[in-house]
């Protein structure tokens, strides 16, 4: 088996991507996205921390996380918001996808993936790269044409703070916005 390693920074900036089991569309699902937002909510105040930046699509999340500059635990609070939200999610009635024996044996649900995707933010520029892509995701999977037609995106709290403007990448690929 593989062995997953994380870099830990106290005070770090961090970007994460979890998907749904099997890539379910689950967030397409309005219940299930109200549920995410106040489990979201609640992990925030359990143990503390910024998110920068935040998009859902049907079947994954994309998100910019700072943590307090004494903690680097962001396994904990993923773990405790993927549990949460199943949790409440199966009390509610939601779907998941079906488990083989294996898995069962493992105590585990037809909701997340197993793990997430982590990647360190270095600095000022990969802050901003990784946030254009939060941003342009729902236009690189075909969902909009543009950003801000996308609800279900923290692009309007950025073009409110006038990071951006409204027809940002409106007609661009993310490539000419990365200047590749």
């Amino acid at each position: 088996m593989s062995e997953y390693r994380r870099y830990f920074v106290a005070g770090g900036t961090y970007f994460f991507t979890a998907v749904t089991d099997r890539r379910a569309p689950l967030f397409a699902d309005a219940s299930a996205r109200r549920l995410l937002g106040s489990v979201l909510r609640r992990c925030i105040l359990r143990q503390p921390m910024k998110v920068l930046a935040i998009v859902l699509l049907p079947d994954h999340l994309h998100c910019l996380w700072t943590l307090p500059s004494t903690d680097s635990d962001y396994s904990a609070r993923w773990r405790w918001l993927k549990g949460e939200f199943s949790k409440h999610w199966l009390a509610l009635g939601g779907i998941e996808q079906p488990l083989a024996n294996s898995r069962k044996r493992e105590r585990r649900r037809g909701i997340w993936q197993r793990r997430f995707w982590e990647h360190t933010i270095r600095d000022e520029t990969d802050l901003e790269q990784h946030a254009d892509y939060i941003h342009y995701n729902p236009v690189r999977h075909g969902l909009v044409t543009r950003p801000i037609d996308w609800p279900w995106s923290s692009f309007h709290r950025w073009v409110r703070l006038e990071h951006y403007q409204p027809n940002w990448a409106g007609s661009q690929s993310i490539a000419d916005i990365d200047g590749e």
